[in-house]
């Protein structure tokens, strides 16, 4: 009998002004409070901001700053004869994506001082260019699953 409950998928409706499913998605990571017309004012300020800093499309730098940030191994906890190992797993398509848009919102959250569509437009060029705080969460995820590869007949 399996341990944990079974997940069943959501189904994301694409945001309105370019019918992008990423979009969407995101909307619903920064949104509060269900005030969904809010999260995308600030989602649309930001790709504003990123094209005139950039002269690139905004939406086109969302996309490459997700895949930038994107991890492809991370450390899941296994039990093994009393102890507790970090046990480096790969991570599947559906995960990175939902790991590397966390890690961005986090980090535009931490940061202070600014309005958050500015925040959230730093990160992305940030990431864009592998660089800024959400980069370097994935680099520390990666370095820990390069220590802990001793373990990986664990998992």
């Amino acid at each position: 009998m399996p341990r944990r409950k079974r997940i069943f998928k959501k189904n994301i409706k694409p945001d309105p002004k370019f019918g992008n499913m990423l979009v969407g998605k995101f909307v619903g990571y920064i949104m509060e409070r269900g005030k969904r017309t809010v999260a995308e004012k600030v989602m649309y300020d930001a790709f504003d901001i990123v094209h005139e800093r950039t002269k690139k499309g905004g939406l086109n730098t969302f996309e490459q700053a997700i895949k930038n940030v994107s991890p492809l191994v991370e450390l899941k906890s296994r039990r093994v004869g009393g102890a507790n190992y970090q046990v480096p797993v790969p991570v599947s398509g559906e995960r990175r994506t939902t790991l590397a848009m966390r890690w961005i919102k986090n980090a535009t959250q931490a940061k202070k001082g600014k309005k958050m569509a500015e925040k959230l437009a730093d990160e992305f060029i940030d990431a864009s260019n592998k660089t800024g705080a959400a980069i370097k969460k994935r680099d520390d995820v990666h370095r820990m699953a390069d220590a802990n590869k001793a373990f990986a007949h664990f998992a």
